[in-house]
C-alpha cells in the first residue's frame, strides 16, 4: 500500500485521520477503510448519510458509482503519494466518477471539499490524531 495510507493500515489502537500537508488541515478524524473486495463492492450504499469529519477511503479504485446512494458526496482521487488529482463536489445518487491514475477513492460529506479549502495537486496524508493536533507516524 502507499505511504500516505500506511498510518490507516497500521493495526493500532488510536485515531487516525487525514491531514492536507499544504496546510495542516485535518480533512477527517474519523475514517473508514474500505480496502477488501466485500467492503470495497459495499461502500456507503447501507447508509443513510455520512458525518461531517468522516470520510471513507476505497483502496485500490480508480472509479466509483453512486447507484442507490441516499445522500450527496465530495469524492476524492487520489494516486498512491497522496496527491489529489480530481475532486467532484456533491455527487448526487445515480452517477459514475473516474479519474485516470487514481489509486483511491476517498468518500466525504458534501460540502466537506469546500470547508476544508481541499484543492487538486493538494498532498494528502493519514497520520495518528493525538490530544495535541496530528502527529506523524513513521
Amino acid at each position: 500500500m502507499p505511504s500516505f495510507l500506511r498510518a490507516l493500515l497500521r493495526e493500532s489502537t488510536q485515531p487516525v485521520g487525514l491531514v492536507n500537508t499544504r496546510d495542516g488541515h485535518v480533512i477527517a478524524d474519523r475514517l473508514l477503510a474500505a480496502v477488501d473486495s466485500k467492503s470495497r463492492r459495499t461502500g456507503l450504499l447501507t447508509r443513510t448519510g455520512l458525518p461531517q469529519g468522516s470520510a471513507m477511503i476505497i483502496a485500490p479504485t480508480n472509479a466509483i458509482h453512486t447507484f442507490f446512494m441516499k445522500f450527496p458526496i465530495d469524492v476524492l482521487f487520489v494516486a498512491r503519494n497522496g496527491r489529489v488529482l480530481k475532486i467532484c463536489r456533491a455527487l448526487p445518487a445515480w452517477r459514475i466518477a473516474a479519474a485516470w491514475g487514481a489509486y483511491c477513492v476517498i468518500e466525504l460529506a458534501a460540502g466537506s471539499v469546500e470547508r476544508t479549502a481541499l484543492r487538486q495537486d493538494d498532498v494528502l496524508l493519514t497520520r495518528v490524531l493525538s490530544s495535541g493536533g496530528c502527529q506523524p507516524t513513521s
